[in-house]
């Protein structure tokens, strides 16, 4: 009598995940990749705190290789999520699809200027006289003065907006913090 060939059994897919530790591995990597090239450079780069020049150094240099990073990093987050989809169960693929979330997010962020949401430009300057002014008696100021007009420019004010479009006496000027 002869045997009939063993059918290959197939893994069942409740423990599939436990044989696959390397494609978690690589999703778990490229997601931190992806998050940390966009989220690393937001931390450091803060309005009104101290920077240390080696860490600015370091935001730059990830803020200039995000675009790219964070689409690299997102393929291959992709593709391992792909890979594990079928053999995990529902908290596992909910895992995937938040951490595939979080990577697209980075990587959509990357490519814009979200540091301009936050010094966005004054649409049109209003001012008062020296007298009315509430300003406190320390408050630094950047001063303009043109013929017979004046401007004060509070500091705590123009660093949030950077820069600000005015005309004195005429003159079409650019302030700027």
């Amino acid at each position: 009598m002869r045997a009939l060939p063993s059918t290959p059994q197939l893994e069942n897919p409740a423990t599939a995940h436990r044989s696959s530790p390397g494609i978690w591995t690589v999703f778990s990597v490229c997601a931190i990749v992806a998050f940390g090239l966009f989220f690393i450079p937001v931390f450091i780069i803060r309005p009104f705190r101290y920077q240390a020049p080696r860490a600015l150094l370091i935001a730059m240099a990830l803020r200039q290789r995000a675009p790219l990073g964070t689409a690299i990093a997102g393929v291959a987050c992709l593709f391992c999520a792909f890979l594990l989809w079928r053999a995990v169960g529902l908290w596992r693929k909910a895992l995937l699809v938040l951490a595939l979330f979080v990577v697209t997010f980075s990587a959509a962020m990357a490519r814009l200027n979200h540091f301009e949401w936050m010094f966005h430009p004054i649409p049109a300057a209003q001012f008062v006289a020296q007298s009315q002014s509430k300003l406190d008696p320390k408050e630094m100021i950047l001063a303009v003065r043109f013929g017979g007009d004046a401007r004060a420019y509070p500091i705590s004010q123009m660093a949030y907006h950077h820069i600000l479009n005015d005309v004195v006496d005429g003159v079409p000027i650019a302030v700027t913090y």
